[in-house]
């Protein structure tokens, strides 16, 4: 099924598939702020409480997997309600939590139902257009997705002054619910019956053999993924860099959070003007240029003492506005030749973007040095390798 992405809005099942996307910055970014009343109310510390992130996001990148062949085997809604429900209960059980350990159970079952809303936006997208319609409508999707990471910090930042930590994990509980009403009664199947493909163990370790051994979308799904792995590296250390290191409260933190995701929307609006008239693969290797230079920027001025907290901000909001360009342009190149198996190819790079993100999360929750130092370091190193990546993709 082809189309042609309006000009003057978006569809209501893009701006639900923007929704099912923001699952993810909303799972993670709402309960920032309250990163340092959780390991003083469940006598936890602050290494422990980061790593339930980084559990979201090993969560999540295991169960892509699984998504990706259930999307194409049997469409794309019967698989979303399944994990929908799954994610309102864990998010339940997140707010009921005892302690450090159960949350960080809770979490990983969370991110295994929210993985669904990111793996099969993506096909659904790839169902209806075209390859550069398809960079267009998800740089689209950015501005919807994007206004999460805008708002959960500053609401969580709310909630957690009127209810505490638990109720903002009631919050996300209740968005679940209106996420399953909403894909019930919008939500259109999209992947026709002819186009079903049969769901075997073989037939799976084939598809995903057979994308593993693809060179070129192997290159392009880890070079976004090197870009999602600082942005999931400043995720996790923020509240430690800015509330304990710079001694930002948590209401203010939301702010400045928030401006960094304002440089990721403003990013991806300008490239989805852009590729009106540019095509994804010339408009990606200036983008991942100018990322490894905001990411060398930071690392050099962090090693030689000159880093301050606007420093920081200036770097990761130049580096945001690249990511805006990163991600849904190297995503559409990716899955540009994966016809049949847009589900499986989507879940597969999903898998591979959140196990960057998940690895360089768990290494930086695991750096107990205060101050920029860590986040330099990686955004220094996965920001070449994001270079590098994306120059591999083009040859093959």
């Amino acid at each position: 099924m082809s189309a042609r992405l309006n000009a003057m809005g978006l569809p209501g099942w893009l701006l639900l598939m923007g929704a099912l996307t923001a699952i993810g910055p909303v799972s993670i970014d709402m309960y920032l702020p309250a990163f340092p009343d959780m390991a003083t109310s469940l006598g936890a510390t602050s290494s422990q409480v980061e790593r339930t992130l980084a559990a979201y996001l090993i969560g999540m990148a295991g169960a892509q997997l699984i998504y990706g062949p259930l999307a194409d085997r049997f469409g794309r809604k019967p698989p979303l309600y399944g994990a929908l429900l799954v994610y309102i209960l864990a998010s339940a059980g997140c707010a009921l939590a005892p302690t450090v350990e159960f949350l960080t159970i809770c979490r990983v079952i969370q991110a295994m139902g929210g993985a669904a809303g990111m793996v099969i936006s993506r096909a659904v997208v790839r169902d209806h257009y075209s390859t550069q319609e398809a960079a267009r409508a998800l740089s689209m999707l950015m501005l919807v997705m994007g206004v999460a990471p805008i708002l959960a910090p500053l609401v969580g930042g709310q909630v957690l002054a009127l209810a505490g930590w638990r109720g903002i994990f009631a919050l996300i509980t209740f968005a679940g619910i209106a996420l399953l009403v909403a894909v019930s009664r919008i939500m259109v199947e999209s992947l026709p019956p002819d186009k079903q493909v049969a769901l075997s163990w073989g037939h799976i370790f084939r598809t995903y053999w057979g994308l593993i051994k693809h060179r070129r979308f192997v290159a392009f799904a880890l070079s976004g993924g090197m870009g999602s792995a600082t942005m999931f590296s400043y995720i996790v250390v923020s509240p430690r860099l800015f509330i304990e290191h710079f001694g930002v409260s948590p209401q203010s933190y939301g702010f400045i959070f928030g401006l960094n995701a304002l440089a990721l929307i403003v990013g991806s609006q300008v490239s989805a003007r852009l590729l009106k008239q540019h095509r994804p693969e010339k408009l990606l290797p200036w983008a991942l240029r100018a990322m490894m230079t905001a990411g060398l920027s930071a690392l050099v001025l962090t090693l030689l003492g000159w880093m301050t907290m606007p420093l920081v901000m200036l770097c990761m909001m130049c580096f945001m506005f690249t990511q805006g360009f990163v991600g849904p342009n190297s995503a559409a190149m990716a899955l540009s030749d994966q016809g049949r198996q847009l589900g499986s190819a989507s879940a597969m790079m999903g898998t591979m973007t959140m196990s960057c993100g998940a690895l360089a999360g768990l290494t930086i929750s695991l750096w107990d040095t205060v101050g920029p130092a860590p986040l330099a370091w990686i955004m220094g190193g996965c920001t070449t390798l994001a270079f590098l990546l994306g120059r591999t993709a083009r040859r093959a």
